[in-house]
């Protein structure tokens, strides 16, 4: 299933102009508040009317301004999860649930149990709103949007009213969802951390315009993306494999590079996983450097350099077949006399790597 959007709308001060496709899977829109991403999912749910717009749902037509389409909203088959979970606070969890199956036709609703299975909200069936913590509150919202069988599925900002603990505690439910469902997710989220660590694919967005889509480790390993990105979040993202759990607490990460060491990362071996590298965590040394207390110690070589205004530099290189960004001084790519073609070893801190860069590894549903 696929979803096709085109839109253009001018606000007050604001022009919105965007152009993408998402297939089954999660497409983060990222960028900077005010960057449109809300504004463009309140057109795909028909909660805004373009100026001009065209979108298509797996060959529907949603929207068509020129050719006079505009489904409403209760037409369209869409289920929203907004960032905070907007229950009915007289209601039971099972009766928010089933409320979102009033929207389904009967022979397509989701199976009840299925989704209580996979958000793990069995033991909450007969409690209130005002009983649950936010994580809960949000994960009976995504059960509620999935029961009334949309095809497609909007979350705005979802974990931003949640802490750093109740953020941990829904993620893996994300994660699952993304494996479990066959639709187009749109996932709005200006954290770094949440789009490397759910999305199929980005949509980086920067006032109203689209500055760069592709996969999640296209895009943020991509040189020219850092200033929108900012500098403090510039990183890129690993694909490896658990290959054991060493007995001093440390996980052993096979990458297409080589072996890497983490603080214990819960996962059977085997299991793939997505590792977030911030840039500035990254140092490059010409030759394999020795007597270092770091432990990860990947061989790469230099594809790209971009060069800032000030004294700093980004550094894109190919270890395997990841692409790593690291954050340097111009006075160190002079010094180490890096261009492209040359090749260099990446040095990664284990400890730099936090919990939150950490998740399940995937593909997009098929």
């Amino acid at each position: 299933m696929s979803l096709s959007v085109a839109l253009s709308h001018r606000f007050a001060g604001f022009a919105l102009q965007v152009e993408f496709t998402a297939e089954a899977g999660v497409t983060a829109l990222f960028g900077p508040s005010g960057s449109g991403k809300t504004s463009v999912i309140n057109a795909v749910a028909g909660l805004l009317q373009p100026d001009r717009g065209r979108i298509i749902r797996d060959g529907q037509i949603l929207l068509d301004t020129e050719g006079g389409t505009n489904l409403p909203p209760q037409r369209r088959q869409i289920g929203y999860v907004f960032q905070e979970a907007r229950l009915f606070p007289h209601l039971t969890v099972r009766q928010n649930l089933l409320y979102g199956r009033w929207f389904a036709a009967r022979t397509e609703s989701a199976a009840f149990d299925r989704v209580v299975q996979m958000l793990d909200v069995a033991p909450l069936l007969t409690r209130r709103p005002g009983a649950l913590s936010g994580g809960e509150r949000q994960r009976v919202a995504i059960g509620r949007a999935l029961l009334a069988n949309p095809q497609i599925l909007l979350m705005d900002e979802p974990l931003a009213a949640l802490d750093g603990a109740r953020k941990a505690e829904i993620l893996p439910y994300i994660e699952q969802l993304r494996a479990e469902t066959r639709i187009p997710i749109l996932y709005v989220s200006h954290s770094v951390s949440e789009i490397t660590r759910l999305a199929n694919r980005v949509v980086l967005l920067s006032e109203g315009r689209v500055l760069r889509t592709g996969t999640v480790a296209e895009v943020f390993s991509d040189p020219n993306v850092v200033t929108a990105v900012g500098l403090r979040d510039a990183g890129s993202v690993l694909t490896a494999r658990i290959a054991g759990q060493d007995d001093d607490g440390l996980t052993r990460l096979e990458t297409a590079a080589g072996p890497i060491w983490l603080p214990r990362i819960a996962g059977a071996t085997g299991a793939l996983v997505r590792v977030r590298i911030a840039a500035q965590e990254v140092i490059l040394a010409r030759h394999r450097p020795e007597g270092l207390s770091a432990l990860n110690i990947l061989p790469g070589t230099v594809t790209a350099l971009r060069l800032g205004q000030g004294p700093g530099a980004i550094v894109q290189l190919r270890v395997g077949d990841d692409l790593l960004l690291a954050r340097l001084t111009h006075r160190s790519v002079v010094a180490l006399e890096l261009s492209v073609g040359c090749p260099v070893y990446a040095v990664l801190k284990s400890v730099a790597v936090a919990p939150g860069d950490i998740g399940a590894g995937s593909q997009a549903p098929s």
